[in-house]
This record gives C-alpha cells, sequence and structure tokens, in this order.
C-alpha cells in the first residue's frame, strides 16, 4: 500500500500559484510580471512612424490606450488584436504585464507571454489626475569609486 500513495503523489500536479493583483501607482519603471485590473479611459490609434502602409506588410495595429483605477492612470501600448477589447468605459484585467520606457516615461504593455481579457465592469472611479505616464524618468549611470 505505501507504493501505491507514493505513485499518486508524484503524479499530482504542483498548484498553481494564485496571481497577486498590484494597483496602477505600485509600477515601477523596468519592472514586468503585473497583474492589473483596469478602467480605459481613451483609446487613440496611432501609426508607427518611419513605416508606411505597403512597407508595413504584417499589418501591425497599434493603440495608446489611458487605463487606469482608483490608484492612478497609465498609458496602455495595445497591439493587434488587443486594440479590439481596448474600449472606452470597459474594464480590462491585464495578465503579465510590463513596464516599457518611452521617450522616458513609462507604458504599460502585455507581449505574447501575457493576456488581456475584459471583465464584468468594476465600482472603481478612475483617479484622473495621477497620470504615471506624464512622470519623466532620466537613465543615469553611477560610477562606484
Amino acid at each position: 500500500m505505501a507504493t501505491k500513495t507514493t505513485s499518486q503523489q508524484s503524479i499530482a500536479k504542483p498548484e498553481k500559484r494564485k496571481p497577486v493583483f498590484i494597483k496602477v501607482d505600485q509600477l515601477k519603471p523596468g519592472t514586468s510580471g503585473h497583474n492589473v485590473t483596469v478602467k480605459v479611459v481613451s483609446s487613440e490609434s496611432v501609426m508607427p512612424k518611419g513605416r508606411s502602409a505597403t512597407q508595413n506588410f504584417r499589418n501591425t495595429r497599434i493603440a495608446e490606450c489611458l487605463v487606469g483605477d482608483e490608484t492612478g492612470t497609465i498609458l496602455f501600448t495595445a497591439r493587434n488584436e488587443q486594440v479590439d477589447l481596448m474600449k472606452p468605459g470597459g474594464t480590462v484585467i491585464l495578465r503579465n504585464a510590463k513596464i516599457d520606457m518611452f521617450k522616458g516615461s513609462m507604458r504599460l504593455a502585455v507581449d505574447k507571454w501575457g493576456r488581456v481579457e475584459v471583465t464584468e465592469p468594476a465600482k472603481f472611479v478612475v483617479k484622473e489626475d495621477n497620470n504615471l505616464s506624464l512622470v519623466e524618468y532620466e537613465l543615469v549611470n553611477v560610477v562606484e569609486e
């Protein structure tokens, strides 16, 4: 009987970790692996500069969306099928999101390892006067002596 229980234990899969959700004001430059529930404030399609429609054979769609929660807002860069999910007024869950730096400011993004899912409307009111994308960061080299 002892051999039976040990074989059953080795077959059992490890339990998945519960996702840890954070607030927008906790996002920092250069970090990744964030799970955030946000409301879409606005969504605006943008065309990548330096590329014409004929040169862009993959037909990449990009939209900059202002998203936020009760602690603040940040610009989210939506790509391709993510653009369709980012409807102003809607609530989305961004899983495994990362912070990209663009011209010294933070942008939230979800790459192929993450997921964007539409969820039921959240009950919080977005704090629009704390936009983390308006904070400009500067890369400083530290010389150790």
